[in-house]
């Protein structure tokens, strides 16, 4: 299997809009307040908060693409002043990382992880971090064996549900 990730631009905002609400709500809707995750997609993935982040400097997403299934699912990259949070500026965040319900458990996001660290080398980084939810122990899990380290936390809203993120990162110098 060859994973590339093609970077995504505004003619591809729909099918990013589709695919990220999609990946989220296969992810965590089971765990959540209807109402509460409801309100949060309609905000979080609509045409204008998307258009927003996808034209944001130092912001980048990709499709994860493999030549013979097509789009299999996509990661969002922030580096310098995009961060959410700003602890080191030459850290790049791993802000998302979803693959596709129908392609999970082939090892796509193992390679696309991998593809983000070489990424995130050839940009210089001294770091790649991300934000993970305390409950998602398999993600938690899947970090951990990728040598990442939890070195905080930070709250995270869906809705009116304050949650928390594991902040995880791994030294790339």
């Amino acid at each position: 299997m060859d994973l590339i990730l093609k970077k995504c631009t505004i003619e591809d905002l729909d099918t990013l809009i589709e695919v990220s609400r999609s990946t989220f709500i296969d992810a965590f809707e089971k765990d959540n307040d209807p109402e509460d995750f409801k309100n949060y997609i309609a905000k979080a993935f609509s045409q204008d908060q998307m258009r927003l982040e996808l034209m944001t400097p130092n912001s980048s997403f990709y499709f994860m693409v493999i030549e013979e299934f097509g789009m299999v699912g996509y990661v969002k990259i922030n580096r310098k002043d995009a961060q959410k949070e700003q602890f080191d500026i030459n850290a790049i965040e791993l802000e998302r990382i979803y693959v596709m319900k129908e392609f999970q458990g082939q090892q796509i996001g193992q390679e696309a992880l991998s593809l983000v660290i070489d990424l995130s080398k050839a940009h210089g980084a001294s770091s790649l971090w991300l934000g993970v939810w305390e409950k998602n122990l398999k993600a938690i899990e899947f970090y951990k064996r990728h040598k990442f380290k939890k070195f905080g936390e930070h709250p995270y809203l869906i809705g009116e549900d304050e949650q928390y993120d594991w902040m995880m990162r791994l030294d790339l110098v």
